[in-house]
């Protein structure tokens, strides 16, 4: 059975006091024997940090972006083996607001994960459409072109099932508007052909999760359909309270 999932995307947002009064505040939640995996992905500036104050409590960390390369001449960029050495576990991959704002292509997207498997972390790729292709009927090709163009170039097949695909309508993210479940349920579902026709019975294994507009109201919505393993979560993440309540309601929707 695929552990559930919540992972905070803090994006640009959290100073290092904020930062550190988070973990403060969040060792203080309730958060019982839970078997829900929790993964804070902040700042560049605030990852060492945290890799110290995470390691009494349960929380795991995680990076926003990385470089594809081991160093060099990457102005401005941060390498795989500089987020190993830190603590970091988990990299995003191809959020919507990078491919949106800096450019990021689906070969560049593909090259970070690969590169965050050869580095020993774990890639949390986002593939979604936006609205227009939403509405043109795109969906579907537009997750296609984006899942099979970073899977293509993972070599380390003994990885494969380590990997955590999110579903994240470009849409529906930072909007207040969140896709329907039984959409982001169906996506799902489509992601997880995808990766059963090209790795067979190991696509069983790859958490699946979905990100847009998720908050501790409707976050079961999504996590109570068996084609979701949890959310990737923005804005809601960015308070202890919040976010513990949101890994709590998962964690009632599992049974535990």
């Amino acid at each position: 059975m695929r552990q559930p999932l919540v992972i905070a995307n803090w994006k640009m947002n959290m100073t290092l006091s904020e930062t550190e009064e988070f973990v403060r505040r969040f060792a203080q939640e309730d958060m019982g024997s839970s078997s829900v995996e929790m993964v804070i992905c902040a700042p560049f500036i605030a990852l060492s940090l945290l890799g110290t104050l995470l390691q009494q409590t349960s929380l795991l960390l995680g990076a926003q972006n990385m470089h594809w390369e081991k160093e060099g001449a990457f102005t401005g960029e941060i390498s795989p083996l500089m987020l190993r050495e830190i603590g970091v576990c988990f990299v995003i991959a191809g959020h919507s607001e990078r491919r949106i704002q800096f450019g990021e292509t689906d070969g560049q997207v593909a090259r970070k994960v690969a590169a965050a498997f050869a580095f020993g972390l774990i890639p949390i790729l986002c593939v979604g459409e936006n609205d227009e292709e939403r509405l043109t009927g795109k969906t579907e090709a537009v997750i296609q072109r984006q899942l099979l163009a970073a899977v293509s170039a993972m070599e380390q097949e003994q990885e494969r099932h380590k990997l955590i695909v999110a579903y994240e309508p470009v849409w529906a993210i930072g909007t207040g508007t969140p896709a329907h479940s039984g959409d982001a349920a169906a996506a799902a579902a489509f992601i997880r052909s995808l990766l059963h026709e090209k790795w067979g019975e190991r696509a069983v294994d790859v958490r699946i999760l979905y990100g847009g507009s998720v908050n501790p109201e409707n976050i079961t919505a999504y996590t109570g359909r068996p084609e979701i393993d949890g959310a990737l979560v923005g804005n809601s993440s960015l308070k202890p309270a919040s976010y513990a309540a949101m890994v709590r309601a998962v964690a009632a929707g599992r049974g535990d």
